[in-house]
């Protein structure tokens, strides 16, 4: 039988946009968009590499929660606003943090996301057995 299960941070938009940070099926993993939420569940502005480095920390969280390594995320998919202006800085973030790790990936451009201020999300599926 297939372990199902949903993690939550307990922010308080997980309940106001009914949603759950991850949902687990058997050894897959799909983790919600993260974007630079502080730990109490506050978007936090910043810069674009701000933005970015606090997206991933956040989505590090997430892997914790199952003991997981950045290794086992087999894809992501990003969305930034202003990708023009912002593809060349979020390469290099992109592969500072999977260093060798190449998952599958898509990125595409938006006009506007849920926060004002609000630059980059990202998503990931994870592979628990690779």
């Amino acid at each position: 039988m297939a372990i199902v299960s949903a993690h939550s941070f307990g922010f308080e938009a997980e309940k106001t946009y009914g949603y759950s940070q991850s949902y687990r099926v058997g050894d897959t993993v799909h983790v919600s968009g993260q974007l630079a939420w502080d730990a109490d569940g506050n978007f936090v502005e910043g810069t674009f590499a701000d933005q970015v480095e606090r997206t991933f920390a956040n989505i590090d969280r997430v892997l914790a929660h199952y003991g997981a390594g950045r290794e086992q995320i087999v894809q992501d998919f990003t969305v930034v606003v202003d990708l023009p202006t912002w593809f060349g800085e979020f390469s290099a973030l992109h592969v500072a943090y999977y260093g060798d790790h190449r998952p599958a990936s898509t990125i595409c451009g938006v006009v506007a996301l849920a926060f004002p201020g609000q630059l980059v999300e990202i998503n990931a599926v994870l592979a628990l057995g690779a």
